[in-house]
């Protein structure tokens, strides 16, 4: 198509050649065939999604009221189905066989690479873990330029737990986008909603270390992450948990991270027509680097005023902080087991959190909040 466009408009054959990237006889053979109004041999060709139309039909009834998103349709037929052809013969099949939905308007809004994360939960309830059911938070991290994405998962959804699956899914996706766009949970917007909410304290010092922006979306505006809510969507259809039993979260999370990677090699990224995985390795170099250390998760963030004799007080107890602080404000952050001292972006004290009215460090379990 766009070899006859550009010949209506008069465009040389080696001028067509030479913008495409192609050979000259390339051009010439396919603008004979569209003279001749030859046919494509492919399109006597069956559909390899013909044997599943029972099953397609029915989906897209389920889905309609909703407006089906043929990208959750084909990670559905993989992941239920172990169908084994490409995105676009879905596409193909499902335009060729089934009547055009209503024409919705849509805006397409892309990001350059390292400019924009989404992140979201996704809650799966009665997960088998370990011989019992349980309820566990899937917490998704996707970079909006390259599509790739990073699940975690989680008992909580607390605070600390929140901190810890963004360190986690970091790691992941090896470095930080500039901005990242959340939802509106108390753990990231503390006070109202949207562009004029109020960022959690905790998380806001969060994005501080590790150099972000935090954009929240409006209330009830799901399309303004759009790209995180279609991956929760694809994990429900494509690779869902509670398909089997599990004997422990760690084993889950290693099969997470197995299906998330042959996902990132099977799906395109609308943006470079490359896969997620090309793209990703694309977008890497543009993101924020990692600190060494990732911050440790605190569910508690105070400035302090350090004393003349080098100690400033958190939750009712003196901590020392190096004399040359004194007359200062300092950034104290309550940890899961230790209260950490910040001051200019670098951690200068650390003593163990002690809880109030008690002589013993704070127990908190690992799987308590990770």
């Amino acid at each position: 198509m766009t070899i006859e466009v550009l010949h209506e408009k008069g465009c040389s054959n080696r001028e067509i050649a030479r913008k495409l990237g192609i050979d000259e006889k390339a051009v010439r053979y396919r603008l004979k065939r569209l003279a001749e109004s030859a046919e494509d041999g492919r399109s006597g060709k069956a559909f390899r999604a013909e044997g599943l139309h029972r099953v397609i039909e029915h989906w897209l009834e389920v889905e309609s009221p909703r407006g089906a998103n043929l990208q959750a349709l084909y990670e559905f037929l993989v992941g239920e189905h172990g169908y084994e052809g490409s995105y676009k013969s879905v596409q193909r099949y499902v335009r060729a066989r089934f009547a055009k939905p209503k024409l919705r308007t849509r805006r397409r809004v892309e990001t350059p690479p390292g400019a924009q994360s989404q992140t979201d939960w996704g809650e799966f309830r009665g997960v088998r873990v370990g011989g019992e059911a349980i309820d566990l938070h899937a917490f998704h991290l996707v970079l909006s330029y390259s599509r790739q994405e990073a699940i975690v998962w989680s008992e909580r959804a607390d605070t600390l737990a929140w901190l810890d699956v963004h360190n986690r899914a970091f790691e992941r996706l090896g470095g930080v986008a500039a901005c990242n766009r959340v939802d509106n949970v108390k753990t990231a917007i503390s006070k109202g909603a949207g562009p004029w909410g109020t960022v959690n304290p905790a998380y806001r010092a969060y994005a501080k270390t590790l150099r972000f922006h935090v954009d929240a979306a409006r209330p009830r505006q799901p399309q303004e992450k759009g790209k995180v809510e279609r991956r929760i969507l694809g994990h429900r259809t494509s690779f869902d948990p509670r398909r089997e039993a599990w004997s422990s979260l760690g084993e889950l999370q290693g099969w997470t991270d197995e299906q998330v990677e042959r996902s990132s090699r099977r799906r395109r990224c609308p943006v470079t027509g490359t896969s997620v995985k090309e793209a990703w390795e694309e977008e890497r170099p543009w993101l924020g680097r990692l600190p060494d250390l990732l911050p440790e998760p605190f569910d508690l963030v105070r400035q302090r005023w350090v004393g003349r004799d080098a100690t400033m007080h958190f939750e009712g107890r003196a901590y020392s902080v190096p004399f040359t602080l004194a007359g200062r404000f300092v950034e104290v952050r309550g940890c899961a087991r230790t209260v950490q001292v910040w001051s200019e972006g670098k951690r200068v004290a650390e003593h163990p959190r002690v809880e109030r009215g008690s002589s013993t460090p704070m127990r908190f379990s690992a799987t308590s909040w990770r």
